[in-house]
């Protein structure tokens, strides 16, 4: 189950990190108390999921999941630039927080 709490807090970090965006474009109440919101189920699901796993563990794949996430997003829904390289370099953070999880 701690796995799965992960994932979620990694998801809900890719959501905070999104609505960075939303706030700094409509800097409404609204849109602040999405952004406290993604970022504190990210942080109550990662404090479950370190329950059971290692904190260097759970970071490291946490702010994968974030760090890359977000990237994505901006590629997709904020016309980031999207270079082979780019995509390459988030293909290997992924491919890092997948061997964490298999020697873990």
């Amino acid at each position: 189950m701690s796995w799965v709490y992960l994932i979620l807090a990694g998801l809900f970090e890719m959501m905070g990190v999104s609505l960075i965006n939303t706030f700094n474009q409509s800097r409404s109440w609204k849109s602040l108390s999405a952004l406290v919101g993604g970022f504190g189920l990210s942080f109550l699901f990662l404090s479950l999921a370190m329950k059971a796993l290692p904190m260097g563990t759970a970071y490291a794949i946490w702010t994968g999941i974030g760090a890359s996430g977000g990237a994505i997003l901006g590629m997709v829904f904020y016309h980031e630039p999207r270079s082979v390289l780019r995509i390459l370099c988030i293909g290997l953070v992924l491919g890092s927080a997948v061997g964490l999880k298999l020697v873990s």
